[in-house]
C-alpha cells in the first residue's frame, strides 16, 4: 500500500498525514469485513486492524488531503459527518505505531540502521514461523519437498552435469511452495556446480536505491553463509549508494527462503552476493530510473568479471498478484485466475529466450495490472546473465485469503 509522498513545499505531517508504504489484507470476522494493516519492512511490529470506514480514511493519507479534506470526502462517500477528534485521534494513533511518515518513523528508521550495523550477521528472521528452526527438522523438511507429490521427479536432469548459469524461483510461504522451490534447486543439485551465487530477491517493503546489498554474512538453523567480499568490495568501490539501504535485508524473505536449500544440496563451500531489489516494469520509462538500474547492474557484472569465477544468479520473486488483498476490486475466479495463467506463462516465454526487454514490454503493454512482483530481480537476471536458454520447470499459486486472493510463481532454470 504505497504511499504517496508529497513534492514541493514539504506540509505539517500532522494535518497532512502521510501513510507508510504498508500492506494490507481484507479479513472477515462474522459478518464484518475488515482490512488488517502491516509494515512489510519491520520498522513496526504492531498490526491495525481497521473497519472498512477507517480504511477509507487512511488511503488520504497522502501527503495531498488535509484533515477536512478528508472529513469531506468521508461526507460524500458516507453521509455522515467526520467528528475531527476521531480523525484526530487515528493520526496519533497511526504515529505511536509508527505507520505515518514523520520524525517518530524517521527517529527509529535510524535507530533500527544503528541497530543493524551492530549485528556479527544477519540473523535468520522467519525460523520457526516460515520453516523449521531447528537444523536436523529443517534438513528433514527440505528433502521433504523434493520427494513430495508436487515436487521434481526422479528422472535425471537433461542438463545434468552442465555448468548451471541461474535460477528463477518463488519467494511464497516454503510450508505450501516449498515443493515448486524443489525443482528449481534439483536442477542445481544435478549440475555442475559454482562457488558463487547471487541471489538478486524482491524487497517487498520498496528501496529508494532500486538496489539494496548488505555485506553481513547470515545465519540458519544449517549454519553460517558467508558473502564473497571480493565481489562485494568491488560493487561498493563503484557504487556505495546500494548499500545504504542494507537494513532492508533484516526482515525480508525473499534470500533467507533461497539459504536452506543452498544448504542442503551445494556439496561443497559457497558464498553467496546478496541482493534486494525493488522497481516496476513501468518505471523503467523512467530515464532516472533506468539510470540507476544500469549503473548497478554495470558495476555488478564489472564485479563478477573482476572475480574471475563462475556464478549462479538467482533470481528470487513472485510473479502475479490477484484479488481483494492487491487492490482488484473482485476476487479471481476460475476463469480469472486461468487466463492469467496463460499470460504468465506467455511472459516467461521472454524470460526462457533471455529477452530482458521484451520481458518488460509485455508487462508495460498490461500496465503491469496483474502486479507482476518479481520483475525487478528476474529482469536483472536477464540484464547479466550469459546462457543458451531458460527453461519454466514447475508453475503454480498459492491462496493468500479468505477471498481466493492469489500469487503465482515459477521455477525456472538457465544453461
Amino acid at each position: 500500500m504505497p504511499s504517496a509522498m508529497t513534492s514541493g513545499v514539504t506540509k505539517d505531517p500532522t494535518h497532512y498525514p502521510v501513510l507508510r508504504n504498508l500492506q494490507f489484507s481484507p479479513i472477515k470476522q462474522g459478518d464484518d469485513q475488515l482490512i488488517v494493516l502491516w509494515d512489510p519492512s519491520g520498522l513496526s511490529k504492531e498490526k491495525l486492524v481497521l473497519p472498512l470506514n477507517f480504511f477509507f480514511i487512511v488511503q488520504h493519507f497522502d501527503g495531498e488531503h488535509s484533515l477536512p479534506d478528508i472529513g469531506a470526502l468521508y461526507l460524500k462517500r458516507f453521509g455522515e459527518f467526520l467528528l475531527p477528534s476521531k480523525v484526530e485521534q487515528l493520526v496519533v494513533d497511526l504515529d505511536q505505531k509508527l505507520f505515518l511518515e514523520g520524525p517518530r518513523a524517521e527517529m527509529a528508521r535510524q535507530q533500527a540502521r544503528i541497530d543493524y550495523r551492530k549485528y556479527p550477521t544477519r540473523p535468520a528472521a522467519f525460523a520457526g514461523r516460515s520453516y523449521e528452526a531447528d537444523g536436523v527438522k529443517l534438513k528433514k523438511q527440505i528433502d521433504g519437498f523434493f520427494t513430495s507429490a508436487e515436487g521434481p521427479d526422479f528422472k535425471p536432469s537433461e542438463n545434468r552435469g552442465k555448468l548451471i548459469k541461474g535460477l528463477v524461483v518463488p519467494t511464497y510461504d516454503l510450508k505450501q511452495a516449498g515443493p515448486v522451490y524443489a525443482w528449481g534447486y534439483k536442477e542445481l543439485q544435478e549440475a555442475q556446480q559454482p562457488d558463487i551465487y547471487v541471489i538478486i530477491g524482491t524487497a517487498h517493503a520498496g528501496l529508494e536505491n532500486l538496489f539494496a546489498v548488505t555485506d553481513k554474512d547470515f545465519e540458519t538453523p544449517l549454519g553460517v553463509v558467508p558473502v564473497e567480499r571480493q565481489i562485494l568490495d568491488h560493487v561498493q568501490s563503484s557504487a556505495p549508494e546500494f548499500f545504504e539501504e542494507d537494513i532492508a535485508h533484516q526482515s525480508e524473505h525473499a534470500i533467507e527462503f533461497q539459504l536452506p536449500f543452498l544448504q542442503t544440496i551445494v556439496d561443497k563451500s559457497f558464498t553467496i552476493v546478496p541482493i534486494l531489489s525493488s522497481f516496476s516494469a513501468l518505471s523503467l520509462k523512467d530515464p532516472i530510473v533506468r539510470s540507476s538500474i544500469d549503473r548497478f547492474l554495470c558495476a555488478l557484472r564489472d564485479a563478477i568479471g573482476a572475480s574471475g569465477q563462475s556464478v549462479c544468479l538467482i533470481a528470487a520473486g513472485e510473479l502475479a498478484h490477484l484479488g481483494l488483498r492487491y487492490g482488484d476490486s473482485a476476487p479471481p475466479t476460475d476463469f480469472s485466475f486461468h487466463r492469467s495463467m496463460q499470460r504468465d506463462l506467455e511472459m516467461l516465454k521472454q524470460v526462457e529466450e533471455l529477452k530482458a526487454e521484451e520481458f518488460a514490454q509485455y508487462i508495460q503493454k498490461e500496465s503491469d495490472q496483474r502486479r507482476i512482483s518479481g520483475f525487478s530481480p528476474i529482469y536483472s537476471l536477464l540484464r547479466l546473465i550469459q546462457a543458451e536458454k531458460g527453461q519454466v520447470l514447475r508453475y503454480d499459486r498459492g491462496i493468500t485469503d479468505q477471498y481466493n486472493s492469489t500469487v503465482t510463481y515459477a521455477s525456472m532454470a538457465f544453461f
